[in-house]
């Protein structure tokens, strides 16, 4: 039976961390009785920054092209949408503004990966934890997602407490309430983001407490997996949807970067 579910958080080989063609994902999507699924692809960077976990400028044009040829492939079946897992960092907006100009994107989610040059949720770097203060970790984190709120790049913010990834959680609280604030001003989604079930701290992204905040505040969440292989598509759906739900939180979709549902 089919559902109304879409997953919008999905990569391709193209970032160079991720296995199994774009059709596939497709399938996979189309067997697990989704509605769709939007590919959000780690979007170019300079070349200076994070090079080895993203496609290159060179390549954008080819992701576009792979993800058009899904959507007439599975015409009438599944409804595949085109975007992109934007990264917030500040000195790049204006790259950023510039690869958003350039193609029709559905929906563009916006993410923090690095607090300074540390790229936080990188397995090989997480050594760094044990010298930092999670306290300042995270008020300078949700700084970031702040600006990243407030740049006017982006229609979601994604997996909004990444840095609890291998069981490092917030000891306080105030910052992540100052940033679901400026996601509320601003008008943007918050990506629920299955795949903190597969990591180390076991835990979907956002926590229940930060979903009943953002509930609070009418900010609405897009279902997305985080998908780097097809066996992930819609990862724990039926249970992400009960606890928002249960939350009093809905689900919408984006086109044309125009909110749905």
């Amino acid at each position: 039976m089919s559902s109304p579910l879409f997953d919008s958080h999905l990569h391709t080989p193209l970032c160079g961390h991720a296995t199994g063609a774009p059709r596939e994902y497709a399938q996979a999507a189309l067997d697990a009785g989704l509605t769709g699924l939007c590919f959000t692809d780690h979007c170019p960077m300079p070349a200076w920054y994070d090079a080895p976990w993203r496609m290159r400028l060179d390549q954008l044009d080819q992701y576009v092209d792979e993800v058009r040829a899904v959507q007439d492939e599975f015409a009438g079946r599944l409804d595949v949408r085109l975007g992109l897992e934007a990264d917030f960092h500040p000195g790049t907006e204006r790259f950023v503004a510039g690869l958003l100009a350039a193609h029709d994107w559905d929906y563009v989610i916006g993410s923090v990966h690095y607090i300074g040059a540390w790229g936080f949720d990188n397995p090989e770097f997480v050594a760094e934890y044990e010298a930092r203060d999670l306290d300042g970790l995270y008020t300078d984190y949700y700084a970031l997602i702040e600006g990243a709120a407030r740049s006017g790049l982006f229609d979601s913010i994604g997996h909004l407490d990444l840095p609890k990834k291998f069981g490092h959680r917030d000891p306080g609280g105030a910052a992540a309430l100052r940033a679901l604030d400026a996601v509320a001003g601003a008008g943007l989604a918050l990506d629920f983001n299955t795949a903190g079930w597969r990591k180390p701290v076991a835990e979907a992204y956002p926590s229940p407490e930060l979903v009943a905040e953002a509930v609070k505040r009418g900010i609405p969440f897009v279902l997305g997996s985080d998908a780097h292989q097809p066996g992930e598509v819609g990862f724990r759906f039926a249970d992400a949807a009960a606890l928002i739900a249960d939350a009093g939180g809905r689900l919408v979709t984006y086109a044309g970067r125009v909110r749905q549902g």
